[in-house]
């Protein structure tokens, strides 16, 4: 989806070209602990303070006129935390769910959940998930998928297990057929994945999808991260040349998408994708 004019010319907009806006944006949301620290704060001061940032940066995405959002709310990794911290986590989730759902769901937003349901999500938290996602299934103005209880390597992991499952034989999976097999397959693959903090790496965050995305990192910890910081990153994003292993920047490639705005896939660059 691209950003209509109108939009691009509010405050804090200009110089972001409309025409490149990019698809799809996420973002690894990390700081909240060292921000609460820094503060002479509990940790979990730190995580109640990037709901803020969240929907600040939920309401710069709909100004930019972005069509899909993902950002990384749980890992896999986050049960190591304490379990005060962790339990903490669980209840503020559920939380922000019955307290930002119905305004999301009157901006026409879509809210997902990309992760493992497994015995350590309390039931009540994947109630509310499901309520949630129930509510906003027939939005389309901007998709908000939220990570939770999600690894990359979970992902392929159970996409993997899901084709042996069906019985495909190993001479028919290729790329295409892991990809049917994510949780979202309809879910085009980031154009742009920012990470706050100062932090350099991925930590094991749609491993799979972002093989071609642009990396914006950022010092900025997610508590403080406004809309304003995502703009930053966008107007970063539309200086690159994204060549997808090629010499020019004429192809792009989704797996998918639900606005109807798929644009031309390269056969050749599809095809060398993977090597």
């Amino acid at each position: 989806m691209k950003a209509h004019a109108s939009s691009i010319a509010t405050p804090g907009l200009a110089g972001i070209d409309p025409d490149r806006v990019p698809a799809h944006v996420a973002c690894v949301m990390d700081g909240n602990g060292r921000w609460a620290q820094r503060r002479g704060l509990a940790r979990t001061e730190g995580h109640a303070a990037g709901e803020e940032a969240l929907f600040d940066t939920v309401e710069g995405a709909l100004e930019l006129g972005l069509g899909w959002l993902t950002v990384f709310a749980f890992s896999t990794e986050n049960w190591r935390r304490s379990k005060d911290e962790v339990r903490y986590l669980m209840n503020f989730n559920e939380q922000l769910l019955v307290r930002r759902r119905d305004e999301l769901h009157a901006k026409g937003v879509r809210i997902r959940f990309a992760g493992r349901r497994d015995w350590r999500v309390p039931r009540r938290v994947i109630k509310r998930m499901d309520e949630s996602a129930a509510l906003t299934a027939g939005n389309r103005t901007m998709t908000l998928t939220m990570a939770f209880n999600y690894g990359g390597r979970a992902e392929i992991v159970d996409a993997v297990k899901s084709i042996v499952a069906e019985g495909i034989p190993a001479s028919k999976i290729d790329d295409k057929v892991i990809a049917k097999h994510l949780y979202f397959p309809d879910m085009p693959d980031p154009d742009l994945v920012i990470r706050t903090s100062g932090e350099y790496r991925i930590s094991n965050f749609l491993l799979w999808e972002l093989a071609y995305s642009e990396l914006v990192f950022t010092e900025v910890l997610w508590p403080d991260f406004r809309r304003a910081d995502l703009f930053a990153a966008v107007s970063e994003y539309q200086k690159r040349n994204r060549r997808y292993g090629g010499l020019g920047a004429s192809s792009r490639f989704h797996r998918g998408g639900s606005n109807g705005a798929q644009e031309a896939v390269d056969a050749e660059q599809l095809e060398g994708r993977y090597r």
